[in-house]
């Protein structure tokens, strides 16, 4: 255990965790809503620091960031436990479950960069589960990471307060966002949580500069009218720049949503279309193997720059971070 941080002592050995939006109080004894940070004796702890669920490789495509080292290799990192309760979660069985239902190593902050550096990757990256819960176990490693030419990595919901985001902002390479939805009545009913501090946390990233990729997942019968899916697109345009990379990523029955069916493929051309023409430059559609929108396309002369296929690079003509063709400027973080 390691005590965590962001947290305030009340009366009679109560505490506000202050990580994240819920702003849980915290009985002795008890935890938070995530199921890994508890109160012992007036002090809060994470019970997850050094103790992931999953270590493994995986490419940076499957993240998905598309615009960050394309083809690179990276060691994906959780540990169980999460902020939300998404009634869809295909991770649930870490997520959604406490530390004594799922099996965890012991493994410290260095030799998680050992391990990746012996690897030979690129990047570590935080993701599967909600990183937030394990804040602090992900800001060691980070440091360790950068300090060692690493590129640390973060795949999160944005449900996190302002405070602990700008603390770690300045540690992360790359940061991708699950944006839901975009109604408070969607948050509330499938995350239990708010729409609002995701919005916030988004503008907070891309104020730091760091580079910023949203992922929605659109779900049939439930996050998938068009008018929401046009307002949500027109207030990235307006909030987070034109060149900010937004994935359309198909459904595929889970946990509590196993009734549905999966997303129609027309479904996710016509969010691209609506995404496009609000005036974003890069609009993907995910999870659909070999589609032509899985790909990068340059913005102002049209040629294909990055080819795509179930994960794999094919072809990449993004060179010094530009086009080969006609030299336009691609956000993002590129070699050679």
């Amino acid at each position: 255990m390691k005590e965590a941080k962001f947290y305030l002592k009340l009366e009679s050995e109560k505490v506000i965790c202050q990580l994240c939006p819920h702003q849980c109080v915290i009985k002795e004894g008890k935890r938070g809503i995530c199921q890994v940070r508890e109160n012992r004796k007036g002090i809060l702890y994470s019970l997850v620091y050094g103790n992931p669920c999953t270590v493994s490789i995986a490419s940076v495509e499957k993240k998905p960031l598309y615009h960050v080292i394309p083809g690179h290799w990276r060691l994906t990192l959780a540990t169980v436990g999460c902020n939300f309760r998404c009634k869809y979660c295909q991770n649930w069985h870490i997520s959604q479950r406490g530390l004594e239902s799922e099996s965890w190593s012991e493994i410290s902050a260095e030799e998680v960069v050992l391990e990746a550096l012996n690897q030979g990757v690129k990047s570590i990256s935080f993701t599967y589960t909600e990183p937030t819960v394990f804040y602090e176990y992900m800001y060691d490693i980070s440091i360790i990471a950068k300090d060692r030419g690493l590129k640390v990595l973060l795949n999160s919901n944005g449900f996190i307060n302002p405070e602990p985001l700008k603390n770690l902002l300045p540690l992360i390479d790359a940061v991708n966002v699950d944006l839901k939805g975009f109604s408070e009545e969607f948050y509330h009913q499938v995350c239990s949580a708010k729409l609002e501090p995701v919005l916030e946390s988004l503008k907070t990233i891309r104020e730091s500069k760091i580079h910023l990729e949203i992922v929605n997942l659109i779900i049939p019968t439930v996050n998938d009218d068009f008018n929401q899916i046009e307002k949500m697109c027109r207030w990235v345009v307006k909030n987070l720049g034109e060149d900010t990379p937004l994935h359309f990523t198909r459904f595929y029955p889970a946990y509590k949503f196993i009734h549905l069916p999966s997303t129609p493929v027309q479904t996710l051309e016509r969010a691209r279309k609506i995404a496009r023409d609000a005036g974003l430059k890069y609009v993907y559609i995910g999870n659909v193997p070999g589609h032509e929108a899985d790909n990068t396309y340059c913005p102002a002369c049209g040629k294909l720059l990055i080819k795509r296929f179930n994960f794999n690079i094919l072809a990449n003509h993004v060179i010094g971070g530009k086009c080969k063709f006609c030299q336009e400027k691609i956000p993002g973080i590129w070699e050679g």
